[in-house]
């Protein structure tokens, strides 16, 4: 046997041996564990074998940096890493291929961090039971794990060097340590909110539930911990998780600390904090705004807690009047304050196109996402009047709509807001609708064939091919629209609970699933969507 050199007279073969491993040409050729022992006479031979080793040993490891689990090992392999980066990938997402090299980079130097990150990945189109037990629905979907448990989404960079970066990071403690008075008052002087844990020991049940808290939500919330008999002292608490509201919302109206006094219990430390942590009336920034649900009052004003914290906070304390009235009467509702500027656009949902800074705006949200605005002036009074009919659902909801079509000259029908409910959730017909935005390239190219399907269609009586411009009416709650073109089916039994197309965009995969979905079967196809032959053509 030679080796496949172009130069063979430059090198000598020497011994051979056979192996218990398997050998890989170039060829791509593994086929027998027999090993040649070769002395290179050429020093630039030399050179090159030794590079080009080094690169495969090189390749060989970073490969097996990264840790493959399945479903049958995730659990118990999972809880041995204090941290844990797992992707769940699909070997045919092209997002996946391009990341793959430099997640397998990010794994060779994090294996080296102190603690070490594990990086690993699994497939879902094997292990489907533990991605579905994820809720893994795209791919790569990447997740934070620590001491087995789910820590937050990484939402960070693609690259090696980034991804190392970031994880670096996470790597690190969640909760700082407070060793002195100093060092809390400091903590607790910052301008966003913070939660600590205060224990006798710091080896005690309650601070190893904290801890795992603090590892779940420290990327939205800051935590600290201390046992220093000083700061016990200082603040009053000993065994307890207190979150302390910021200096700038602090106010006579409201407590400016909240106690929690469950069980130590992870999960249900970890909902108080999230039902806490803003108060009776929150600050609500773009940042933080997804903390705050419905059903939500919301006054919008020139707020500015850097250079007129008493003017901000005199707007608050009359939304806190309201709050604390109502609470009192069992009307449960969400309150907050937010910035005109930072949420224009949101404003604009409402119908408040080009809001001035020295006007307070009253807006609300149903537990159904319903929009409600109040078209008076600020005032107690209208905020209390406001509060209660929303709560009592007396208020009318804002719309966002074009005209209702005079015409329909297309053979798709063109659906808007205000005629939604008559033509989509008409309960004598099963409907398609395309959510569509009017730069979208897809939703284009898919309007002919669209268009062609409701022709195709239209002897169908009960069958109705519809669309709607979702970023010029509001879409009903119902209906998950995140893209472009997205597409439904609204069967005439089920209005409540409308089908995500999922299927083929040409036309004949649109009839074949309609004709399989309709609620009746179709007078011109079979449930298969081949077309039936009129009786005529028998």
């Amino acid at each position: 046997m030679q080796p496949n050199l172009k130069n063979y007279e430059r090198v000598e073969s020497i011994h051979e041996s056979t192996s218990g491993c398997v050998m890989c040409s170039t060829e791509e050729l593994c086929q027998q564990a027999l090993i040649h022992f070769y002395f290179f006479k050429d020093l630039k031979i030399q050179k090159m074998f030794k590079i080009g080793l080094l690169l495969c040993v090189a390749s060989l490891v970073v490969a097996n940096d990264v840790l493959e689990y399945t479903d049958a090992n995730f659990d118990s392999n999972i809880v041995q890493h204090e941290i844990a980066l797992v992707k769940f990938y699909a070997p045919w997402c092209g997002h996946c291929k391009r990341m793959a090299p430099e997640f397998d980079k990010a794994a060779a130097s994090l294996k080296l961090n102190d603690p070490p990150v594990a990086l690993i990945k699994v497939d879902c189109t094997v292990e489907t039971k533990v991605c579905g037990r994820m809720g893994v629905n795209g791919y790569p979907t990447l997740k934070i794990f620590k001491n087995g448990e789910v820590s937050a989404d990484y939402n960070g960079p693609r690259d090696a060097d980034g991804i190392v970066k970031y994880m670096r990071t996470k790597a690190g403690p969640t909760s700082k340590q407070l060793n002195s008075v100093e060092e809390a008052e400091k903590f607790l002087s910052n301008v966003d909110h913070s939660v600590v844990g205060f224990f006798k020991s710091a080896d005690s049940p309650l601070a190893a539930e904290f801890k795992k808290v603090a590892d779940q939500l420290a990327e939205n919330y800051r935590f600290a911990q201390t046992s220093n008999p000083d700061v016990l002292a200082k603040y009053g608490h000993e065994d307890q998780l207190v979150i302390y509201q910021p200096p700038r919302l602090q106010v006579k109206l409201l407590p400016s600390e909240v106690v929690y006094s469950g069980p130590a219990s992870a999960n249900q430390m970890r909902q108080f904090v999230k039902d806490e942590i803003h108060g009776l009336v929150g600050h609500r920034t773009v940042a933080n705004a997804g903390d705050f649900k419905n059903p939500l009052v919301v006054v919008l004003f020139n707020v500015d807690y850097v250079k007129d914290v008493k003017g901000s906070n005199y707007v608050r304390n009359r939304v806190i009047k309201v709050a604390q009235k109502l609470k009192k009467e069992a009307i449960n509702l969400n309150y907050a304050i937010s910035s005109v500027t930072d949420f224009a656009q949101e404003l604009s949902e409402f119908g408040i196109e080009s809001p001035e800074a020295d006007t307070k705006y009253i807006v609300g949200r149903g537990a159904r996402n319903e929009k409600f605005k109040f078209d008076g002036d600020f005032s107690v009074d209208n905020l209390e009047k406001f509060a209660r009919d929303l709560a009592a659902g007396n208020l009318q909801p804002y719309m966002k709509s074009e005209p209702v079509p005079e015409s329909n000259p297309d053979a798709v029908r063109t659906v808007v807001a205000k005629n939604f409910e008559q033509v989509v959730n008409d309960e004598s017909k099963d409907v398609l609708i395309e959510f569509y935005a009017p730069w979208c390239g897809h939703c284009k190219s898919l309007a002919p064939k669209y268009e062609e399907l409701a022709k195709k269609l239209s002897e169908e009586s009960e069958v109705v091919i519809a669309k709607m411009d979702a970023t010029a009416n509001d879409v009903p709650a119902q209906y998950d629209v995140r893209g472009f073109p997205t597409i439904y089916f609204a069967p005439r039994n089920n209005k409540r609970s409308p089908l995500k197309y999922e299927g083929g965009r040409e036309v004949d995969d649109f009839v074949k699933y309609i004709a399989r979905h309709s609620t009746n079967p179709l007078a011109g196809y079979d449930r298969t969507g081949k077309k039936v032959k009129a009786k005529s053509d028998l």
